[in-house]
């Protein structure tokens, strides 16, 4: 079963660096990483830039579009205005038959701004107590959501690379 979380660094680099470190981890196979995205706000923009971390795995089991989808939705779709209103209706709900919901979305929404960034991650099995060993010290806030196996399933089924 795979577990989607979202970090969100006090600085527009740190989702970067946690990437990073994450990256040398799954060498070591203390963490499964599936697939990842990183969402860098800049001090002074109006609004993030996204991007699909790539290499992490020889197949990522989900491809840019299920990304797009749910950074557009969490990031972009609120500078759009309230034209586009009934469609995020719309959006929200297709994505809560993966466990992201209307909460997900607002926390995620409210939580990294201007000066911050994120990494959103999808990973399957981690040696916690190592991972966590690793990054001790540093500042991040996680937003969990875990995904049952059928969620998984449905996400894979919607999004995944042919």
């Amino acid at each position: 079963m795979a577990t989607l979380t979202v970090w969100k660094f006090n600085s527009d680099y740190g989702a970067e660096e946690a990437l990073t470190k994450l990256t040398q981890l799954q060498k070591k196979h203390l963490i499964e990483l599936q697939d990842a995205a990183i969402v860098t706000w800049k001090e002074g923009k109006k609004k993030p830039k996204t991007k699909q971390a790539h290499n992490l795995v020889a197949e990522s089991s989900i491809d840019a579009a299920f990304w797009g989808y749910l950074l557009g939705l969490i990031f972009f779709v609120p500078f759009l205005g309230m034209a586009v209103g009934a469609a995020t209706g719309a959006l929200v709900g297709s994505l809560a038959d993966y466990g992201i919901d209307d909460d997900f979305i607002k926390n995620v929404r409210e939580k990294v701004t201007e000066g911050t960034s994120a990494l959103f991650l999808l990973t399957g099995q981690v040696t916690l107590d190592k991972v966590e060993d690793a990054f001790k010290g540093e500042t991040a806030e996680l937003i969990q959501s875990n995904l049952t196996k059928e969620q998984e399933e449905k996400l894979q089924e919607h999004f995944s690379v042919d």
